[in-house]
């Protein structure tokens, strides 16, 4: 990248950057207001200060240096109330920004595909949303305030400084051009060591992930990989010590050496007031050093500012990184409701290719399921059996083709009724870390607790829960990790019965189950079968050998279809599998 393309390239990202305030720009009008007064009034100070020296002092007047003196107490009470109003509504908005973010963040990583998480580590992902947002936060919160203050500062004390004396003014002014030309060298290198270690960051989360999660804990266990997996994150934490130095140390002996220059100007002044030609009094002399140093102090706190928010660019750019992903599986602008649904499933000639993958995962695919009846998909692993059990719950869209309910293609439903439409119980189980109780409501937030123990016993799975201490209050643990892999698939089951959908995906759902829990559960299936549309995907014949129709999938085609007893009668692939 050339530097008028990452001079570009950094002006957009300011322009976006502000663009996150745009609905807060009364407050922030409201902020830049108090900070102008608070400076003006600030300003009052150096001159009541001289009216001290050069005039109430040496007459001796006490009324007027109780009125000064009074005068300068007001004006730091005055500015102390101004500044704690300022903070409150600039801290305010930052913090709704940051809200704004992290939520904005969230919810369009909740619209990606599977896909994307797929590709994705679970680390990387929250470091983006703790680590980078919770790193911007002091720029959102504190910098807007910061450079209307300073600026307002720096501009009221120019003026002050001036109306004392310009040709000192001048002379304070000599030091400006290298410190600005220094700040933004260093803005430059903390750019690029805050992108090392935001990224590093990343990788500790990735191990931490890995490393302390209940499956995590156990291969490294079972692996005697623990003092391997140790040593990995002793590693990464060792690299972020070297960048945390780096960033602070990043262009700190150019930043002393411009405030010992700043530091050395005020004797130059004095060197000044003390030639034979001077005529500055002692109180004017004393109130110019003092706003001197006033004007020191925002400059260089304004081009800190820019060090700051130049090097917080790369926490930015890797935030707007994901709000930028494209949204594979879209929510349809103006999407088609179905009402009565009856659960007609259609693939009409479907072909999928996963990112990155030279061979379709399915080709050509029809496949048509009357409503209430039952569908079964055989054939060995990779054949493409549950890519069409995720087309259906369209965690991925068909590349070529479509998939249809009722006649009506499912990428113009919105997704929230397809979800109530499609119930999905996966050979893969994920429980949520809280009880039993809500891990099933999660399907149905307002299930009664009528509801659930129904659903609980269609998936026989009610009598264990009731023998236990609490009951359905039981916290599951980690991911389920209490409960035997068939507890967990009967909660998984009980979980979809819950929603009552009209369609029922069974991706190996009865896998991890012994011979007598699976025939009582098949028997529950069987049952709530009547008048649902069920697609079952399993490895073993017996569980779907009375399925309405039976699809053989090889290399993501449809070999075969039929009865099980005319697939046998045909001598096929499907005869060869049942022997």
């Amino acid at each position: 990248m050339t530097p008028a393309e990452k001079a570009q390239a950094r002006a957009v990202s300011l322009r976006r950057i502000g663009a996150l305030f745009i609905g807060h720009r009364r407050q922030l009008a409201v902020v830049v207001a108090v900070i102008v007064i608070s400076s003006v009034i600030s300003m009052a100070s150096p001159f009541l200060l001289r009216e001290v020296i050069d005039v109430a002092l040496p007459d001796g007047d006490l009324t007027l240096l109780s009125w000064l003196v009074a005068g300068m107490v007001a004006v730091a009470a005055a500015t102390s109330g101004l500044g704690v109003v300022q903070t409150w509504i600039s801290t305010s908005v930052g913090q709704r920004v940051m809200h704004r973010l992290r939520t904005d963040v969230f919810t369009h990583l909740q619209r990606q595909s599977v896909g994307f998480f797929t590709r994705t580590r679970t680390g990387e992902v929250q470091s983006r949303i703790t680590n980078d947002i919770g790193g911007m936060q002091q720029v959102v919160t504190s910098t807007a305030g910061s450079i209307a203050s300073n600026v307002t500062t720096v501009v009221a004390t120019l003026v002050a400084m001036a109306a004392l004396s310009w040709q000192l003014t001048l002379v304070s002014l000599v030091a400006l051009p290298p410190a600005i030309y220094w700040t933004r060298r260093v803005a430059r290198m903390r750019q690029a060591i805050t992108a090392q270690r935001q990224r590093e960051l990343a990788e500790l989360n990735v191990i931490i992930d890995e490393g302390l999660s209940i499956s995590g804990i156990q291969l490294s266990k079972t692996m005697g990989a623990t003092a391997l997996v140790t040593e990995r994150f002793a590693a990464s934490s060792g690299k972020l010590i070297d960048l945390e130095l780096r960033s602070e140390l990043a262009g700190r002996w150019r930043m002393a050496s411009m405030n010992i220059v700043f530091a050395a100007i005020p004797a130059v002044i004095y060197l000044a007031a003390g030639l034979p030609f001077s005529t500055m009094s002692i109180g004017t002399l004393v109130a110019f050093t003092g706003l001197q140093a006033g004007l020191f102090r925002p400059l260089m706190s304004l081009l800190d500012v820019g060090v700051t928010l130049t090097s917080s660019l790369a926490l930015f750019q890797r935030i707007f990184e994901y709000l930028d992903l494209p949204v594979e599986v879209e929510e349809p602008a103006t999407p088609v409701r179905l009402e009565h649904v009856r659960g007609h499933l259609r693939f009409e000639d479907v072909t999928f290719v996963y990112d990155g993958s030279a061979t379709a995962a399915l080709a050509g695919v029809n496949v048509d399921v009357p409503p209430g009846s039952s569908l079964a998909l055989v054939g060995e692993t990779g054949s493409g059996k549950s890519t069409i059990a995720s087309l259906i719950a369209r965690l991925h869209d068909p590349t070529s083709g479509r998939v249809t309910i009722d006649g009506v293609d499912i990428s113009t439903m919105s997704l929230t009724q397809l979800a109530e439409i499609v119930g999905v119980v996966s050979q893969e189980t994920y429980l949520l870390h809280t009880t039993i109780r809500e891990n099933l409501r999660y399907a149905k937030p307002d299930a009664t607790d009528e509801e659930i123990v129904a659903a609980a016993t269609a998936a026989r799975i009610h009598d264990l829960i009731a023998a236990l201490p609490d009951g359905y209050d039981t916290m599951v643990g980690s991911r389920g990790h209490r409960f035997s892999g068939g507890e967990k698939q009967r909660m998984a089951i009980a979980r979809t019965l819950l929603r009552d959908p009209r369609i029922l995906v069974l991706d190996e759902a009865t896998s991890a189950l012994d011979t007598e829990t699976e025939r009582a559960v098949q028997q529950a299936f069987d049952a709530l079968s009547a008048g649902r549309t069920t697609v079952t995907i399993a490895h073993r014949l017996s569980t779907v050998r009375d399925a309405d129709q039976i699809a053989v999938i090889d290399h993501g085609r449809i070999l075969e279809s039929g009865t099980h007893e005319s697939l046998v009668d045909m001598g096929g692939r499907y005869a060869a599998l049942a022997r």
